[in-house]
């Protein structure tokens, strides 16, 4: 089983900036999907970002397109989200994830993650 810890959240305004760092430990990593997720008050969870562990490879949701950006550093196993131009909507617990798999077209569903981070705050006031 893999071990997440997200770090990086907080409380920024409107149009501000925030990186999310995951850093993953235990098990093998080797051509897995790794993905950020969020999820508001009385919200489902829902898909943010996910990338190949080459990093040659990226899905967005539409809400965060152009303005965030996943990017991965093998050698630490260490995942990142950089989210610019920060919205009140963007405001949710974030949570990193890892799949057994490599990236596939099935990234942006939830249950295709099989170990998950404890989360991370992004509070965005307006």
């Amino acid at each position: 089983q893999v071990q997440l810890v997200e770090s990086g959240g907080g409380l920024v305004q409107a149009g501000g900036s925030l990186r999310l760092s995951c850093a993953a430990s235990r098990g093998s990593f080797s051509s897995r999907a790794m993905g950020w997720f969020r999820q508001a008050p009385e919200k489902e969870r829902e898909f943010v970002a996910a990338i190949s562990w080459s990093g040659r490879d990226t899905y967005y949701a539409d809400s965060v397109k152009g303005r965030f950006t996943i990017s991965i550093d093998s050698a630490k196993k260490s995942v990142y989200l950089q989210m610019n131009s920060l919205k009140p909507e963007d405001t949710a617990v974030y949570y990193c994830a890892a799949d057994l798999l490599p990236l596939t077209h099935t990234a942006r569903d939830v249950v295709e993650y099989d170990d998950w981070g404890q989360g991370t705050q992004v509070t965005v006031s307006s």
